[in-house]
C-alpha cells in the first residue's frame, strides 16, 4: 500500500464551535478525496481553542484533535512524536513555533510578506494594513505567501507569493474574503509539492536560507532574494 507524507496542522481558527478552521478543512478534502490536489496524510490537528471551529471541524472529518497551546520546543515535539508527523503546517496559526525543523515546516499567511507580517498581523490586521498602503499608493495588490518557518514571524524563505488583486471599493471584509479564496486554491497544490519533494528548504554554509524548485516556480513565485 503506497505511503503518504504525514502532516500536522496547527490551526488556531476561532473560540466559536461554528467559525475558523476552513484552510485545515481544505487541506484534509483534498488528501481525502481521490485525485485529490494534496497527496499526503493529514494524522492530526492542534488548536489552542479547546471547542472552536477547528474541533468541530476534526470531528466531522475524523482527524485526531489536540488541544495544545505549546511555548517550548520540548512541546512542540512532543506533538511531533505523538502523531509520527513528517511535515508541520500552519494554517492560521497564532503563536510562535519552536523547535520544528525550518525544512518541514510551512507556513500560509493572508498577505504579503514580510512587509505586511508579524507579530499581531492576521486576520482583518492584515487586510486593513494592506488597505491603508494602498489607499497611500504604495502598492498596487495584496497577496498569499506561503513560507518556510524560522523564529522570526513572517520572516522564512518564500516559495509562494501569489497576487490578489485589490478593487478601489474594498473593505477589509471584502479583500479578507478574495484572499480567503485564493488561499483555498493555492494551499493543498502548494503544500503537496513541499511534502513531496518539489520545492525544498537549502541551508547554505552561511548559515542562510535558499528555496530549490523547478525554474518556472523561482521565476513566477519565488521572490529572486529566496532563489537557489
Amino acid at each position: 500500500m503506497e505511503s503518504f507524507p504525514r502532516i500536522l496542522v496547527f490551526a488556531s481558527g476561532e473560540p466559536e464551535p461554528d467559525k475558523g478552521g476552513s484552510g485545515f478543512e481544505n487541506l484534509v478534502n483534498e488528501s481525502q478525496r481521490i485525485c485529490g490536489l494534496l497527496k499526503a496524510d493529514i494524522v492530526g490537528v492542534v488548536s489552542n481553542h479547546p471547542r472552536g471551529g477547528v474541533y468541530t471541524k476534526a470531528l466531522k472529518l475524523n482527524v485526531p484533535f489536540f488541544h495544545a497551546s505549546p511555548k517550548t520546543a520540548g512541546e512542540y515535539l512532543e506533538l511531533a512524536a505523538k502523531t509520527g508527523a513528517e511535515w508541520f503546517m500552519l494554517s492560521g496559526w497564532l503563536k510562535p513555533v519552536i523547535g520544528l525543523p525550518v525544512k518541514r515546516t510551512v507556513n500560509i499567511h493572508p498577505g504579503p510578506a514580510p512587509e505586511f507580517g508579524g507579530k499581531g498581523m492576521y486576520g482583518h490586521h492584515v487586510h486593513e494594513a494592506v488597505l491603508a498602503a494602498y489607499h497611500r499608493r504604495e502598492i498596487t495588490h495584496s497577496a498569499v505567501t506561503m513560507h518556510f518557518v524560522t523564529k522570526e514571524y513572517d520572516k522564512g524563505p518564500i516559495f509562494l507569493k501569489q497576487c490578489v488583486p485589490i478593487l478601489p471599493d474594498d473593505t477589509a471584509e471584502t479583500l479578507g474574503k478574495r484572499v480567503n479564496e485564493v488561499e483555498h486554491e493555492v494551499q493543498p497544490m502548494v503544500t503537496s509539492m513541499v511534502v513531496n519533494g518539489e520545492i525544498q528548504c537549502l541551508r547554505l554554509d552561511s548559515g542562510e536560507y535558499r528555496v530549490k524548485a523547478p525554474g518556472w516556480w523561482l521565476r513566477n513565485f519565488v521572490p529572486p532574494e529566496w532563489r537557489y
